[in-house]
């Protein structure tokens, strides 16, 4: 939104930003047809509504709003970029495979094309889109786009904003200065001197904007000066400078934080979940994909599990469990029975080293998260989500969510079978608040950094941690 606002060359950025958006689709449709008639095949009608479904497709899972915005067009190591529309690739193809398997039509097409157009896509979809960024980052940075800013009010956020613009030229801006009424004896954040560069006082910023050609003024000010705010827009409404207020939402501990609109009025998400609209498309499916696939290749090692199981002691195959979920609503959990007992009520004790309850084969299933492994159902269920905030026992959260700030917060997106909090060593029984204390900020942290990526990083650290966890007893 504020690309258009901010750059003078709005039409020739947003054109290429437009180019980025559809450069996916284009690239992966063009390529099945030139693939096809490279092997002399038909590119009939199944062709061309399998082109339309690709190509919907591919504006679902290829999001380029990240590597649109300012900070991503800085020259840098292209892999990362390249890993992430391989990722993305791999995602759709497993998709189309799943889909041709429901509807039994993958024989309509010709296999050599549809292997070939898997394999060969990505290079010039790779190639395109490193185009793309390049162009868009060298119109950025023109310096006929620069615009000169000022800031109206010394703060953490404002010093923090000019700082970030000064450092990062594709963002084409340069600060001239700050306005505060304050002396500069009195700007002091965190116990130090804030040292911007003066231009002056409140008073002041209307003369010094025309004569100085000022572009843009960021005003920084607190919500609660707002009669201030109204009196600067009475007094710069003779000059075509363009106005930003910068609230001073960092006061907050933000989860997804982004600004929008309901029927054009402005709000600002302070904790919001990072699954809205076509991300939590991309999620799901992700999510219904690997589980799918995991359950069907290991049919027999869930048969086998559940025979030991049954045998080693007296009780239920699977054990139920109920634990909050998304928004804090209760469902229940799957889980081979390791114990012999099968704890679910106000009072639920955690298992321990050692623990007696234990049953032999069950601290077999324990050690390599075996006992896990029927939360695919969860997850096929819509229960749960492969990765994710792990959920504990409603006796635990009722306890927890007492003692530790933003507790609940965790349960803004579905639990999971694992999460950044287990990979990164927070797992197994928590002696005290200070341990759940610790899960709860990765669990935030996920909130805040979500992306396919890391997704599929934590998929992959927890498969090699299963062989040498310690934590899990």
């Amino acid at each position: 939104m504020s690309q258009h606002l901010v750059f003078r060359k709005s039409l020739s950025i947003g054109l290429t930003t437009l180019a980025q958006v559809i450069a996916a689709p284009l690239v992966a449709v063009l390529s099945l047809r030139v693939i096809a008639l490279v092997y002399g095949v038909e590119f009939n009608q199944a062709f061309v509504m399998f082109s339309i479904l690709v190509a919907a497709a591919c504006l679902l899972l290829f999001d380029y709003h990240r590597d649109s915005n300012m900070n991503a067009l800085a020259e840098g190591p292209r892999l990362p970029l390249a890993t992430g529309i391989l990722l993305r690739w791999l995602l759709l193809i497993m998709v189309l495979l799943l889909i041709g398997y429901a509807t039994k039509l993958s024989a309509v097409f010709s296999r050599r094309v549809l292997m070939t157009w898997f394999a060969a896509t990505p290079v010039p979809m790779v190639l395109v889109h490193l185009l793309l960024r390049e162009l868009r980052r060298r119109l950025m940075t023109d310096p006929e786009n620069a615009r000169r800013v000022v800031f109206v009010g010394v703060n953490e956020v404002s010093l923090s904003l000019a700082e970030r613009i000064e450092r990062s030229s594709e963002i084409g801006m340069t600060v001239d200065g700050f306005f505060d009424d304050r002396s500069e004896d009195r700007l002091v954040l965190n116990g130090r001197p804030a040292g911007p560069h003066m231009l002056g006082k409140l008073p002041d910023l209307p003369r010094y904007v025309p004569a100085n050609r000022i572009d843009v003024i960021f005003v920084a000010l607190p919500i609660r000066h707002v009669s201030r705010v109204m009196q600067l827009l009475d007094d710069l409404r003779d000059t075509t400078v363009s106005i930003y207020y910068v609230p001073d939402i960092f006061v907050f501990d933000l989860i997804q934080s982004r600004a929008g609109e309901i029927h054009g009025i402005p709000v600002v998400a302070l904790c919001e979940t990072p699954f809205s609209g076509y991300r939590g498309v991309i999620k799901r499916a992700m999510d219904i994909v690997i589980a799918g696939g995991a359950l069907i290749a290991l049919s027999p090692l869930l048969l086998a599990t559940a025979i030991a199981v049954k045998l080693s002691s007296r009780g239920p195959v699977i054990f139920r469990q109920r634990r909050y979920g998304l928004d804090g609503r209760e469902i229940v959990v799957y889980k081979f029975r390791t114990m012999r007992v099968a704890e679910d009520g106000d009072t639920v004790v955690q298992a321990t080293r050692d623990d007696r309850r234990v049953t032999g084969v069950g601290r077999i299933l324990r050690r390599f998260s075996l006992d896990e492994l029927p939360q695919l159902m969860n997850v096929l269920q819509g229960r749960m989500s492969l990765i994710g905030p792990r959920p504990h026992a409603v006796a635990h959260n009722e306890t927890y969510r007492k003692v530790i700030k933003g507790y609940m917060v965790r349960h803004k997106v579905l639990p999971g079978i694992t999460g950044l909090a287990q990979v990164n060593g927070c797992r197994g029984e928590t002696t005290t608040v200070e341990d759940m204390q610790a899960r709860i900020r990765y669990d935030l942290e996920y909130l805040r950094r979500w992306s396919i990526g890391l997704d599929v990083q934590i998929l992959l650290k927890t498969a090699v941690q299963i062989l040498g966890d310690k934590k899990a007893y």
